[in-house]
């Protein structure tokens, strides 16, 4: 069956929603499986901005039907007032669809996201604060609220005793807060929210599976990316859900067997937000240039990215663990005015090299990176829109990073604009 997942395998904003808006071009359905608004996609078509957070990046085609899974966290406020921005710019959003089992983002999430960050001091872990972990952490402990809740009043009601019973001890008790009335909230998802939520509630998993088996292609898309991953990223400095592409099964409702392409998203240098590890990271003049010309910083939080240069050596890990069939280089524009180029091949940890990631997390603390150097082109690639058109300094480094990674390089992004893309790899 013909189904694609489209995936991070860096630290996030690799450019995931420039390159499913090209590979929605071929898509009848895009679908968000898991992450919440904690992720923003942003994309420019003809030279308006278009800045996602939960809206699958398909909505801005005609054809496709943008989809939010079950593996998603959603703030239905956050989803509305996206809802109506795109629509204010002419976006036609009723036909999205939103899975029931999908779990809400809730004001008391956002609290106790908040207060515990701030508790952390010098250990935190510089979450976004949009109370994405205290969701997941509702719904691993069997309190969440889910979206279905909404279309009952007298569950949502009971729903939010139970789940506010405990969360107001911790928010009092433990944090000095005043906690929530859940009658209030419950009155205000009911009047106010409920009733524009559910006419985008539907059967997604019944609705794809239908899609898949009329030989429908389906585009699934993660936020953030495999090293945010809970089980395989750089804990603890990671997102509270799996990005990676096998949770797109479980966030979306589909087998293995629909999955005959994944396409992975690597940015042509390194960049992450927050806290952790970053072997090749930069601080020095060219990290200031490559934040400077590459626009790094956060489209949901603004906050500056860190800088660095690109990691082989995570690369390969990323194509092993999401099974990558080829990969789309974001953002090589960025690199244009540089004299050198460097690629991390391998981490050197206390005299032994490796190559692919080192099994044991305290390793990544000892890593010293070994590089490859390349000559840069020093001219606009902005215009190329065939790999003929790439200077040969250019070509020499994606076939580089293209032998490194085992896998084709399909697609090359050399601006912001929609069609600012080649093809390099047949």
């Amino acid at each position: 069956m013909p189904g694609s997942i489209v995936v991070g395998t860096q630290w996030g904003d690799e450019g995931k929603g420039r390159v499913v808006d090209i590979v929605a071009k071929e898509c009848a359905h895009v679908v968000r499986y898991q992450g919440g608004h904690n992720a923003g996609h942003t994309l420019v078509v003809d030279n308006e901005v278009f800045k996602l957070q939960l809206v699958p990046s398909g909505i801005l085609y005609d054809h496709v039907v943008p989809i939010i899974g079950n593996g998603v966290v959603v703030d239905p406020y956050v989803l509305l007032n996206e809802i109506e921005t795109l629509t204010a710019k002419g976006v036609d959003c009723q036909r999205l669809m939103l899975s029931p089992q999908a779990h809400l983002v809730l004001p008391y999430h956002q609290i106790l996201d908040e207060l515990a960050e701030s508790q952390l001091g010098d250990n935190k872990l510089d979450t976004t604060k949009r109370g994405i972990g205290p969701a997941y952490a509702d719904k691993a402990s069997r309190v969440g609220i889910r979206v279905e809740d909404l279309l009952d009043p007298t569950h949502l009601r009971a729903r939010l005793h139970s789940a506010l019973a405990e969360r107001n001890v911790i928010l009092r008790d433990i944090h000095g807060h005043k906690g929530v009335d859940p009658d209030q909230l419950a009155e205000e998802l009911i009047q106010d929210i409920a009733p524009r939520v559910a006419p985008y509630i539907g059967d997604t998993v019944g609705h794809l599976h239908e899609a898949l088996h009329a030989g429908q292609r389906v585009l699934f898309e993660g936020a953030q990316a495999t090293f945010l991953d809970l089980d395989h990223g750089t804990y603890p400095f990671v997102t509270s859900s799996n990005p990676v592409a096998g949770y797109a099964l479980v966030g979306a409702g589909i087998g293995p067997g629909a999955i005959d392409q994944v396409i992975g998203i690597a940015k042509a240098y390194l960049t992450r937000v927050g806290a952790g590890p970053f072997v090749t990271e930069l601080d020095d003049a060219v990290g200031e240039h490559l934040v400077d010309v590459g626009q790094e910083y956060g489209t949901n939080t603004g906050r500056r990215r860190r800088v660095g240069w690109f990691d082989a050596v995570m690369a390969r890990q990323a194509v092993r663990l999401n099974a990558c069939t080829e990969i789309a280089l974001t953002k090589l524009d960025v690199l244009d005015e540089l004299e050198t180029i460097k690629v991390c091949v391998a981490y050197d940890v206390e005299g032994e090299r490796y190559e692919y990631l080192p099994h044991l997390r305290r390793m990544h603390d000892k890593a010293v990176p070994v590089y490859a150097e390349f000559p840069g082109w020093q001219q606009d690639l902005s215009e190329a829109t065939d790999r003929k058109d790439l200077p040969r300094e250019a070509i020499e480094y994606i076939s580089f990073l293209e032998r490194q990674m085992g896998v084709p390089i399909r697609f090359v992004c050399v601006g912001p604009g929609r069609e600012q893309y080649l093809r390099f790899a047949a």
